[in-house]
C-alpha cells in the first residue's frame, strides 16, 4: 500500500450506462427463458469485482475465504434475481448483497475467534520479495504492523482504503462497490487515512517513517 497519502485518481474503470442497459437485457432474456448461460454470462462480467470487493472487506490475507463468500454472493443473486425489480442499477444491488455478505462472514469469523491477531507470517506470505532477508524481515514486520493497524479501522474506512489502495479502484468505481456519493468516498479516504496515521503513531511510527 504505497503512496498512502496521494489524491484520488481520476475513473478509469466507471460503470457505463451502456454496461447497464446490456444487464438489464440480459436479466429480462434470463428471467423469461430461465437460460442458465445468460446468468453464467452475468456472473462472468461480475465475478472479478465482487471478489475483489469481498477481498478488501475481508483483508489480504483471506483469499480463499473471499473466493466462497463471492460464490455465496451469486448464489443468492441466482435465488434472488426474480424479486429484483430495478429500483437500482443491477450492479450496485450486486454489490450491496456481496458488501453485506463479506460484512456478516467477517463477523461471524470474528465471533468464532476473538483474538487470532494479523501476524509477521501473513505479512510475509503477501509482501515477499525483498533480497536481504534483513529487509524482508524489517518490512514485514512493518507491514505487518500496517495490516494491523488497519483492522482497528471501522469497516467502511478499510474498505475504502483496501480498494482504493490495494485494489486500486477510482473513486468513482468505490462509489458504485459502496453505494455512496463520489464525495462521501473522498470523505472515507481522508477520514480513514487520518485514523490510520493515529493509530501507526500509536505503534511508534513517525512522519518521516512513510509507508510500506
Amino acid at each position: 500500500m504505497s503512496a498512502l497519502w496521494q489524491e484520488p485518481r481520476s475513473d478509469r474503470n466507471a460503470l457505463s450506462a451502456e454496461e447497464g442497459a446490456e444487464d438489464s437485457a440480459l436479466i429480462q432474456k434470463y428471467l423469461e427463458s430461465r437460460d442458465e448461460i445468460l446468468f453464467k454470462a452475468l456472473v462472468e462480467r461480475y465475478q472479478e469485482r465482487v471478489f475483489r470487493l469481498v477481498l478488501s472487506v475481508l483483508g489480504p490475507y483471506a483469499q480463499a475465504e473471499a473466493q466462497d463468500v463471492a460464490q455465496d454472493v451469486f448464489v443468492r443473486v441466482y435465488r434472488q434475481l426474480p424479486n429484483f425489480r430495478g429500483e437500482c442499477a443491477f450492479v450496485t444491488w450486486v454489490y450491496r448483497i456481496a458488501y453485506n455478505q463479506a460484512l456478516t462472514h467477517k463477523q461471524r469469523a470474528r465471533a468464532r475467534m476473538p483474538h487470532v491477531p494479523i501476524d509477521a507470517p501473513a505479512a510475509q506470505a503477501l509482501f515477499a520479495g525483498e533480497a536481504d532477508p534483513y529487509v524482508h524481515a524489517a518490512q514485514t514486520e512493518r507491514r505487518a504492523q500496517v495490516l494491523a493497524c488497519m483492522e482497528r479501522l471501522p469497516e467502511v474506512y478499510r474498505t475504502t482504503l483496501n480498494l482504493f489502495y490495494w485494489m486500486e479502484r477510482s473513486v468513482e468505481e468505490i462509489s458504485a462497490y459502496l453505494g455512496a456519493p463520489a464525495g462521501t468516498v473522498k470523505s472515507y479516504l481522508h477520514r480513514g487515512r487520518q485514523k490510520l496515521y493515529e493509530e501507526l503513531k500509536k505503534q511508534g511510527w513517525r512522519d518521516e517513517d512513510g509507508l510500506p
